[in-house]
């Protein structure tokens, strides 16, 4: 019983570094003597000190480590990578028993960190609350095993299913469903994931910025797609405050995009591209693994999909998704812009915010 005390504890100050530690897992760690704490240690930033080491650090008196207990979410590592392996530290320490919650399926790891300690004559428990570390690492497990990002759709919808009034320009203003409180957590849900993506007609009739401002954190990379460069270059998504990814038509001319370039740079606001990038796209094929694989490969793990209609369905038709936020208003307006047909179970957590309702699907749940 205390082991899962203890491992839910390991959870728990790992959640303090959520969106900070990518592409890194967010590991804590719990060094337990007599049935008592005595140090704790979390991973806090990608390239800082892992768990294992921060926790060794914090015990004030060395001499207990050799009658304690080390819990760790997630194995320790057994190789070199920013830091050396937590493994040999351990063994090192005098630790004699070592609880983990589960193996990493990281290539480099996977079992080999169990392995190091077992060999050095460390009594190692493996598989505690496996399914709640699981899920709390779900970004790092679904990179490391799908070789693509985890998926987020999110939208918001009429009560009789819609998710904006007909606009033909941005001169009229979106359809207003979420309230005060469901826009706070869309900021707070953006502090959590690396990335973040519109299509075009959304770029262009909402103009949006897609960055943190009602949250405090660190807004994700800003993407959308614009296939012919038709995204006016003083819109919000060019003012460069943060990391910006343009998807565009592989056969557009080198010149089209420096003249976007140029004219980017013109604005008043920034005179420097640097938060700036376009990445072709071969839109004579399938767009969505092209996006991802760019995701992939530039260790962006986790990507909220917010719009429109058309991207929502496309990622839903090809079942490319982890999980769906759904947020529902009273609102009754007969007619307009159709929310995404989705078919799912029933959902796995249902919240209420005022007369708004969010519910959160998971994909095979």
């Amino acid at each position: 019983m205390n082991d899962k005390k203890y491992i839910f504890r390991c959870l728990q100050i790992a959640s303090f570094a959520q969106g900070k530690t990518a592409p890194n897992p967010m590991v804590g760690a719990v060094i337990v003597c007599d049935d008592k704490i005595i140090g704790e240690g979390y991973h806090k930033f990608y390239g800082d000190a892992h768990a294992e080491v921060n926790a060794i650090k914090s015990v004030k008196n060395h001499e207990l480590l050799t009658k304690s207990t080390i819990y760790v979410n997630l194995e320790p590592c057994s190789h070199f990578g920013k830091t050396p392996p937590c493994a040999d530290l351990i063994i090192k320490s005098g630790i004699p028993k070592v609880v983990i919650g589960m193996c990493d399926p990281n290539p480099k790891v996977n079992g080999k960190g169990i392995a190091r300690l077992r060999k050095a004559g460390i009594e190692v428990v493996v598989g505690v609350e496996e399914e709640a570390c699981k899920e709390f690492n779900r970004r790092f497990l679904t990179n490391i095993e799908k070789c693509r990002p985890y998926i987020i759709l999110k939208w918001a919808q009429t009560a009789d299913g819609f998710i904006d009034k007909e606009r033909q320009n941005a001169d009229t203003e979106p359809l207003k469903i979420s309230n005060g409180i469901t826009k706070m957590l869309n900021h707070q849900l953006r502090t959590q994931e690396a990335a973040i993506l519109v299509g075009t007609r959304t770029a262009f009739l909402d103009n949006p910025k897609l960055t943190v401002t009602k949250w405090h954190g660190k807004s994700p990379v800003r993407m959308f797609i614009d296939r012919n460069l038709t995204i006016p270059t003083d819109y919000n998504l060019y003012d460069n405050s943060v990391k910006t990814v343009v998807f565009c038509h592989c056969g557009l001319d080198p010149k089209s995009i420096e003249k976007h370039l140029r004219a980017i740079a013109g604005q008043a606001r920034n005179d420097k591209n640097k938060n700036i990038e376009f990445i072709k796209l071969n839109f004579s094929e399938n767009i969505i693994p092209q996006i991802l694989n760019y995701l992939y490969i530039n260790h962006l793990e986790s990507i909220i999909v917010e719009g429109g209609r058309q991207l929502l369905q496309s990622f839903l038709y090809q079942n490319l998704w982890d999980e769906c936020h759904i947020e529902t208003s009273p609102q009754i307006i007969e007619k307009g812009v159709k929310a995404p047909e989705f078919l799912s179970s029933k959902p796995c957590e249902t919240m209420f915010y005022e007369e708004n309702r969010i519910e959160v699907f998971k994909n095979g749940k």
